[in-house]
């Protein structure tokens, strides 16, 4: 009788057969795919550096350009925040009063070097000094209702 050995990570391997030795290309003519190495006699895709563009349609005019273009987008000049809720800073700084943009990067509520806006979600009970470098209207509301302060920093 076999004994049957656990199967951990150290230990497990594909079934037999299931992985197939990978076709080494242009390895001689005795390989079978020595010379052009499978890409054929001539033509684009037989060149280096083939890449064609991305959304090419073979000549045909694209896509991208047949579709009409309408309305504005003002992609490069928006501005992207790390949204910060206010239930959240009422659970995470219960026993403080003072929420800075350090204290909330500690906590982990922000990452990174993007601005910070707080959002007026939840509820506040405490008196919180808090600085961010945008508030919503919601959010300044309930901290100054609760007594707090609502200090903007310059990004």
């Amino acid at each position: 009788m076999t004994e049957k050995i656990p199967v951990t990570l150290s230990n497990i391997k594909p079934a037999r057969g299931a992985r197939r030795r990978p076709i080494r290309l242009g390895m001689g003519e005795g390989s079978g795919t020595g010379q052009t190495a499978t890409r054929g006699q001539k033509g684009q895709r037989s060149r280096s550096g083939d890449g064609k563009m991305s959304g090419f349609e073979g000549g045909q005019t694209p896509l991208l350009r047949r579709v009409p273009k309408r309305g504005f987008t003002n992609g490069p000049f928006r501005r992207v925040f790390q949204v910060v809720s206010l239930a959240s800073i009422e659970r995470i700084f219960r026993n403080q009063r003072d929420v800075s943009l350090e204290a909330l990067r500690i906590h982990g509520l922000v990452k990174g070097r993007l601005p910070v806006k707080i959002l007026g979600d939840g509820t506040v009970n405490s008196a919180y000094k808090i600085s961010a470098h945008a508030f919503s209207g919601s959010a300044r509301e309930k901290i100054q209702k609760a007594g707090g302060e609502a200090v903007i920093v310059k990004p």
